[in-house]
């Protein structure tokens, strides 16, 4: 047996903590996706004083995602073939732009929902190239033996990002004005710039994979289709994103506003409730083992499913807030859990573009889920619509998982150590 697997793997994340390019990549992301979580928030407060239709929020989700499902194979192979740093750096100055330029729109009270539709397409376009390239760094910057333990901490930080931007955004919102919370945004995304400049370059591999890297756009999904695992949990990720997510993320300002009666101050902490059980359940991620994971992601389906359903029942905020925690928990062991059962089965050649195959079942279906449910949410109610959709993402998620290979080997690779540390790069 590989030394390296009898050691703990609590033990394992906190050695990738320590030094090292991680650990400079996750200072970096921690505060950039608490600023873009504290925009998430002020946008969705500022959308809900323009309308009262969920089907106007859905279509802000569709500009976002129509070019993101476009682009996201081209974003996945220019990750593999290019310097994935050097992308992800365009992207965060494309970002402050953005950020700054509806933050101005905001704050001198020009603001209509069109600008914020052209906002959310361009961003649309960065998010197909920074999730890709995102998600195969990671395992870039370990050993393939470190790979789940990478993973469960980058997930950790996202989600921990939840618990203090939406709070933080809230309160801005309140003192003085969404546009604070833009401006602020823009800010953080200066950290993850600086981490990528002292990321050494990717050290390269065999010469077998390099040619692998320059392969056509197709390869990943043939490579998914013929692992019946990753294919499994890809279609899980869509049901989740179709059933689920425009619930939590899309209608979660007129949930607050119209079904709880409640302000921006509340919202905010429903968000940090929500972020708070995402951490709970991506740090939980870190005591599951391998042979254990489909029966989590199980478990994790029934929680969530539970708790969608009881959201559409209540009207209380304290049970309100308790359901969206514990659908956080459900929803980030399943993200969790799928994510690093696909990083560490997919050969780091052709890891861009099976990310960004496993990309567009969340952000790709993201514009046709946000306009199916919201669209089903104005045509009988958001509270009936929200428990449908609990009871079909339960059956259909089931059913999708009780056909997954558990038992397939993970496919083994040559090692391919990652860049040693000497080199700074600008």
């Amino acid at each position: 047996m590989d030394p390296q697997e009898e050691i703990p793997f609590r033990r394992k994340a906190l050695e990738l903590l320590r030094r090292g390019p991680f650990k400079r990549y996750i200072v970096g992301s921690a505060i950039s996706d608490t600023g873009t979580w504290m925009q998430v928030m002020a946008q969705g407060w500022v959308l809900s004083t323009l309308t009262d239709r969920a089907l106007v929020l859905g279509m802000v989700n569709l500009a976002a995602g129509l070019p993101t499902l476009a682009l996201t194979m081209i974003g996945g192979s220019a990750a593999d073939r290019y310097d994935k740093r050097l992308i992800l750096i365009i992207a965060q100055i494309v970002q402050i732009c953005l950020a700054v330029t509806l933050g101005l729109l905001v704050l001198f009270g020009y603001v209509q929902i069109w600008h914020i539709i052209v906002l959310a397409a361009i961003l649309g376009v960065v998010i197909a190239f920074e999730m890709p390239a995102l998600s195969a760094l990671v395992p870039e910057l370990v050993r393939k033996d470190q790979i789940a333990a990478a993973v469960a901490l980058d997930r950790s930080v996202f989600h921990g990002s939840r618990l203090l931007g939406p709070s933080v955004a809230g309160l801005l919102v309140a003192w003085w004005g969404a546009a604070s919370a833009f401006f602020a945004n823009a800010f953080t995304f200066l950290a993850l710039i600086v981490s990528m400049l002292t990321i050494p370059k990717r050290k390269l591999g065999t010469a077998e994979e390099e040619e692998q890297r320059r392969s056509g756009l197709m390869e990943g999904f043939r490579y998914v289709r013929k692992d019946r695992t990753i294919l499994s949990l890809i279609a899980l990720i869509a049901m989740t994103t179709v059933f689920v997510y425009p619930v939590v993320s899309v209608m979660l300002p007129l949930y607050v506003r119209n079904l709880l009666g409640l302000g921006p101050e509340r919202m905010g902490f429903l968000m940090a409730v929500s972020g708070t059980g995402s951490l709970v359940g991506s740090l939980g991620l870190l005591s599951v083992a391998p042979g254990k994971r489909i029966r989590f992601i199980m478990g994790a389906v029934c929680v969530v499913a539970s708790a969608l359903f009881v959201m559409s029942r209540t009207s209380n905020f304290a049970i309100a807030a308790t359901a969206m925690g514990a659908l956080a928990i459900g929803l980030a062991t399943n993200f969790g859990l799928a994510n690093t059962i696909v990083q560490e089965r997919a050969p780091a050649a052709l890891r861009g573009r099976i990310s960004a195959v496993f990309g567009l079942s969340f952000f790709g279906l993201m514009p046709i889920a946000g306009l199916v449910i919201t669209s089903l949410s104005d045509l009988i109610g958001m509270r009936p619509a929200m428990a449908v959709a609990a009871t079909i993402y339960a059956v259909g998620a089931l059913f999708v998982l009780s056909r997954c290979d558990h038992t397939a080997p993970i496919p083994v690779e040559p090692q391919v150590e990652p860049a040693p540390e000497p080199a700074v790069v600008g």
